[in-house]
């Protein structure tokens, strides 16, 4: 940027020097000696911070425009390290003397220029630019074509006043010809119509360092300079009506809580199911024993029957044919083996019968305990939900896991509920027959033992044919029977093993569901005492949100010199230099070259 001379304004001053009163000096007062009559007074002072850059940030030239509100006309003083000062108000001389500036102020408002060397901005301001993936120096750029990106970032300048990079709002704007530039992307920023050009605009808040890209297809480049307007953020933020926010955070935290009851009554049901599974198992493990006893001696319940029914048959035939002695103690040891059969079976029979009171409250306490398990529907829709809430992902998947576990274990079990229905009215029968055929055998034992003691092998050998005979085949038919029995009894405890491992396996299963629900409860419990009080934490982080954005209480200072007063505002104008081909910008300057003097003289004040 070019800054105005004052050159025209000289020689506007001798044109009309004949109507300017004659200065204090003139008339032998110095300044300091000036009458209270002679003094002005502002209320408030505005400055207006121009500066310019290079392409890439660096910066170049700065001035400031000096803005009073007079209340009363006269002298006022105002303070700047300037190099040089300039009077855009009037045709008034200003005075300067080191970082001292006197002015005299006639109107109710008045303004003065400072130029300014050396002072840094409040932001360190960076720009680079490539074209086709390949960083370029700005000046490259100029008439290229291909796939531009320009990057801008801004940070707080460590060797500037803070209070302006903390209390201020920068917004960085470009203007491109939408001639030149197409397909412009800028993902953090704002892109409207302006014109004929395509106006991208970026924000920086208070307090916060800047990184934004642009990037864009280009056709014989050029640019016009990047402008950063910087600002208070002194409007006062209200916090947003979060009423209905609140409320729907209680729901939420309500929700939250009924989730949590509900999964610590699915962990007592789970934990009633684990102690009937383990019921069950421990039944259906004395049941596998003594089913596995009872095959392993149905081969010698049968050799023992075996043996009993030939010695029958023999006895049966000796007394038929007449041949050999009748040795009355094989009739004794006979009775004696139908009673140990008998009481064996019996044994067996009180074994099954405890099984199955055993079985049965097993079974109750499985069926209590299934039962137990809520059978409220959860949908996919209700876990997605949940994850959208900000619950712990990992304690909301075990919570769906648990729920899926629980309900397979409630279908299956309503699908395998009559075959365990089944099972204590087979070991009832089971128990009955072996107490029927214990009863027969006892009432065989005592016949043959009441056989020996009236029998008269002289008068009653052919009614003892006739009872062995009877004995024989009825045994027969008892050993038939027997073996028949025996083989089921085989079947059963080979089947029963795929069963009871079913049974270990379900054992194993609650024992697992039953753990991981206590653990879920524990997730479900902090995700509860931690959403609790949600509205009050989401009230908080808005109070926190709008009290870091909120400048409203914000004093402003000279950026100039700390000894002005009564400073209204101070706001930032920076722009980098432009892109442009040389030839346009010789152009420009002829045209310059061409204003005549008022031309000039008025610029001054435009």
């Amino acid at each position: 940027m070019r800054f105005k001379r004052i050159t025209a304004m000289f020689m506007a001053f001798l044109l009309v020097l004949g109507t300017v009163p004659v200065s204090a000096e003139e008339d032998g007062t110095s300044s300091d000696e000036k009458t209270e009559e002679e003094k002005g007074s502002y209320s408030e002072k505005h400055e207006v911070v121009y500066a310019t850059l290079d392409p890439a940030g660096e910066q170049q030239e700065m001035y400031v425009v000096n803005n009073f509100n007079i209340e009363d006309q006269g002298t006022i003083i105002d303070h700047g390290p300037y190099n040089s000062v300039q009077n855009l108000t009037d045709l008034t001389a200003v005075e300067q003397k080191d970082e001292r500036i006197e002015v005299t102020a006639k109107d109710e408002e008045f303004y003065y220029q400072g130029t300014l060397e050396g002072k840094p901005l409040p932001w360190d301001i960076n720009v680079s630019y490539q074209l086709d993936g390949k960083t370029m120096h700005p000046e490259e750029l100029v008439g290229k074509d291909g796939h531009l990106q320009i990057k801008i970032d801004t940070a707080k300048n460590e060797n500037a006043e803070e209070i302006f990079f903390n209390n201020y709002l920068m917004q960085i704007t470009l203007q491109l010809d939408s001639a030149i530039y197409e397909n412009i992307d800028a993902p953090e920023g704002t892109v409207a119509n302006s014109g004929k050009n395509r106006q991208v605009t970026f924000t920086v808040m208070p307090e916060k360092e800047g990184s934004f890209t642009l990037s864009a297809d280009v056709t014989d480049l050029e640019m016009e300079g990047i402008e950063f307007a910087a600002i208070p953020s002194s409007m006062s933020i209200d916090a947003p009506e979060a009423g209905g926010m609140k409320n729907d955070m209680k729901s939420l935290s309500d929700a939250t809580a009924e989730i949590n009851r509900g999964v610590g009554e699915l962990q007592n049901g789970i934990a009633e199911l684990n102690d009937g599974a383990a019921s069950l198992y421990e039944g259906s493990e004395q049941y596998k024993s003594g089913i596995q006893g009872l095959s392993n001696q149905s081969s010698e319940l049968v050799e023992g029957s075996a043996s009993i029914k030939k010695s029958l048959q023999q006895m049966s035939g000796s007394v038929e044919s007449g041949s050999g002695e009748m040795n009355l103690s094989d009739f004794a040891k006979m009775e004696g083996g139908l009673r140990q059969i008998a009481e064996g079976l019996e044994e067996t029979g009180e074994s099954l019968t405890n099984l199955k009171n055993q079985y049965s409250k097993a079974h109750q306490a499985l069926s209590k305990s299934i039962d137990a398990i809520p059978d409220y529907q959860i949908s996919e829709e209700d876990i997605k939900a949940l994850h959208e809430s900000g619950a712990d992902k990992e304690v909301v998947d075990r919570l769906a896991q648990t729920y899926k576990t629980s309900r397979t274990a409630k279908e299956t079990y309503a699908n395998t509920h009559e075959s365990f229905n089944a099972i204590g009215p087979a070991l009832d029968k089971s128990a009955g027959s072996l107490n029927e055929m214990s009863g027969a055998l006892h009432t065989m034992a005592d016949q043959v033992g009441n056989s020996l003691d009236n029998m008269d092998l002289d008068e009653s050998m052919e009614q003892l044919q006739q009872g062995l005979q009877a004995l024989s085949s009825n045994y027969n038919d008892f050993h038939e029977g027997l073996t028949g029995y025996t083989n089921g009894v085989d079947e059963v405890a080979d089947s029963y093993g795929g069963l009871h491992r079913g049974v270990a396996g379900l054992t194993d299963g609650t024992t697992e569901l039953k753990n991981g629900a206590a653990e879920l409860h524990n997730g479900t419990s902090e995700l509860a005492s931690s959403t609790s009080d949600l509205p009050g934490q989401m009230e908080t982080e808005i109070d926190q949100m709008v009290e870091e954005y909120d400048k409203s209480d914000f004093e402003p200072v000279s950026f100039v010199s700390s000894k002005n007063e009564k400073v209204g505002s101070v706001q930032f104008v920076i722009k980098t230099e432009s892109l442009k081909k040389v030839e346009e910008e010789q152009e420009g300057q002829e045209e310059e070259e061409e204003k005549n003097f008022w031309d000039r003289f008025l610029d001054l004040f435009r």
